[in-house]
């Protein structure tokens, strides 16, 4: 795999901003590190950072370069800082910046598949929203999404982060019914008339955002939708997240190598 340390002007940002990229290399004498390619262009997960964290945290407290290497994924891992992948009412166009502008930034840079069978979204807590957003808002560019310990049901989470809700809604009692809230959101994709995308949920039993998972869970099976979920014993810490990051590479409904 090659890895990149991207740093780029973003015009819907207004500042510079910076992402990590993995891409895969077909290597024949590297050792302990398996790799494959898919071919000019490459099949790419979208990997996206929690609450607390930055592009850097999947690299620093994961094996996801050894994982996808494997399977010859692109990943693409952004940092959006606490904007709960929005465009802010007191601050930049995340949500702009992430569905729209980056991945046009990114296939301009790289050898990145524009089909959308070739383009999946991912991540943890903040980062699981922010995936499941992607793929419920555009069904049309994703094939899949996966959620791990996703904040998946927002409306409720105003009083566990006021300062920040405020920042990025402004008036948190409009968030039911928006844009910004998936269980609207799968109410779109319930009637939407194309392909609709997979996805995956997964929650440790112990997090403290189990309850939402649940509910965004039942709320998903009601609709149809075509959803995996998987829990375990486990809290909303890192070794969880490693793990399942391997369960989500290995679920990803990526084509048949020719």
């Amino acid at each position: 795999m090659a890895f990149i340390d991207c740093h780029f002007y973003s015009d819907s940002l207004g500042v510079s901003a910076s992402m990590h990229v993995i891409l895969p290399q077909a290597a024949q004498s590297q050792i302990g590190l398996a790799s494959s390619v898919y071919g000019d262009k490459h099949p790419t997960l979208y990997l996206l950072h929690g609450l607390s964290d930055d592009h850097t945290i999947w690299m620093r407290r994961t094996s996801i370069e050894r994982y996808a290497s494997e399977l010859g994924i692109a990943v693409v891992m952004p940092a959006v800082n606490r904007s709960f992948y929005a465009d802010m009412a007191s601050g930049p166009n995340y949500w702009t910046f992430i569905s729209e502008e980056l991945p046009a930034l990114a296939r301009s840079f790289f050898p990145l598949a524009e089909e959308r069978e070739l383009n999946y979204a991912a991540g943890l807590s903040m980062g699981g929203y922010g995936a499941m957003k992607l793929a419920l808002t555009h069904p049309d560019r994703f094939a899949a999404a996966a959620s791990l310990s996703g904040a998946l049901d927002i409306s409720g989470r105003a009083i566990s982060f006021p300062n920040d809700f405020k920042l990025i809604y402004g008036d948190v009692t409009k968030i039911k019914g928006s844009g910004d809230d998936l269980f609207h959101l799968a109410d779109q994709l319930s009637v939407y008339q194309g392909v609709k995308p997979e996805l995956y949920q997964c929650c440790g039993t112990e997090d403290f955002l189990y309850e939402d998972n649940i509910r965004f869970r039942d709320y998903c099976r009601d609709l149809k939708l075509n959803l995996t979920y998987e829990e375990e014993p486990g809290t909303h810490e890192w070794g969880y997240w490693d793990r399942k990051i391997q369960n989500v590479l290995n679920w990803l409904p990526l084509p048949a190598r020719s």
